[in-house]
């Protein structure tokens, strides 16, 4: 199928309710109830392999096949959580990408209990130094600079060295003349650091608006979750906001907001699809479509120049 991406480039006006953040447990969870096809045969489970259960379809899988899928489901297209290293994989041409040199010292502004110990094992856990991974690949030849957001690591919470990572990101890609491809996955501000991580947030859409001003290109895609702060700024102040299918994307979650207004949402509400059809989501990409479409778009900006 021949993704079209011609519709992309349209204004569109960006709202943002002031309503309470979601828990992360909240935020993580699924309600998509629709039955999917039957997988091919090839992937068909036996006893002594490794399995998956797919939390939409319910059908099993190998875990090799899914992650072969782009870690999407064979049989209804669920996207999975993926690695931020893995996403920069399947994105960049290979060997092209380079980590942009940005050290943050740890910082407990609050002296928040095991703060530093929680951090520690995460940064052990998953590679990454904070909930945000960030450098400079190209894509089919095109260069761009790429922030890549980690739900792995503390819920892709944004503190203070989130928000520097970003900003800095957002810097070079304006000092070097590239476009920036920003991709979020975020439970929102961080708690452990109170206000200084709600100052991020204008921190980051400052230098957004910087980089605007100089006619920078910026794709925003969002990804499961994108919520609480990261939503209320630079997450939705892309020139092109792309989304991944079923992505939950909002201020507040659902929930909250049914216990807030005592009413029943409707089914799909703040997923990308309803988002997209309200006019906060440019275009639905599955993450197979994904570098084509960032390429097309990349090479359109290319002919325009900058």
């Amino acid at each position: 199928m021949k993704f079209q991406v011609s519709n992309l480039f349209r204004k569109k006006e960006e709202s943002v309710e002031n309503n309470a953040v979601e828990t992360e447990t909240q935020v993580a969870e699924d309600a998509s109830k629709t039955e999917a096809e039957a997988a091919p045969e090839q992937t068909a489970v036996t006893a002594e392999e490794e399995v998956t259960v797919c939390p939409k379809c319910k059908q099993e899988f190998k875990k090799s096949a899914i992650k072969d899928n782009y870690n999407v489901c064979i049989a209804c297209g669920y996207h999975y959580v993926v690695s931020a290293e893995k996403r920069v994989r399947l994105l960049v041409d290979p060997g092209t990408f380079k980590p942009l040199r940005c050290k943050v010292a740890f910082s407990n502004p609050l002296d928040m209990p095991e703060y530093e110990e929680k951090i520690e094992r995460l940064q052990e856990k998953t590679g990454l130094e904070e909930a945000v991974y960030t450098g400079v690949g190209k894509i089919d030849g095109n260069e761009a600079v790429i922030a890549v957001m980690s739900s792995k690591f503390l819920m892709g919470s944004m503190g203070m060295a989130v928000g520097e990572k970003v900003t800095n990101a957002v810097e070079y890609a304006d000092k070097k003349h590239l476009p920036l491809i920003i991709f979020t996955a975020s439970g929102g501000a961080r708690m452990q650091e109170g206000i200084l991580s709600l100052m991020q947030m204008a921190k980051t859409s400052a230098a957004i608006e910087k980089f605007s001003e100089h006619g920078g290109l910026y794709i925003s895609y969002l990804t499961h979750p994108t919520t609480g702060g990261v939503t209320a700024s630079f997450a939705t102040l892309g020139d092109i906001t792309l989304a991944e299918p079923d992505a939950l994307i909002g201020f507040a979650g659902p929930r909250v907001i049914e216990q807030t207004i005592g009413q029943k949402l409707p089914d799909g509400f703040q997923r990308s699809e309803f988002q997209m059809a309200h006019g906060f989501v440019d275009q639905i990409v599955p993450r197979d479509k994904m570098r084509e479409v960032i390429s097309h778009i990349l090479r359109l900006h290319a002919k325009k120049g900058r």
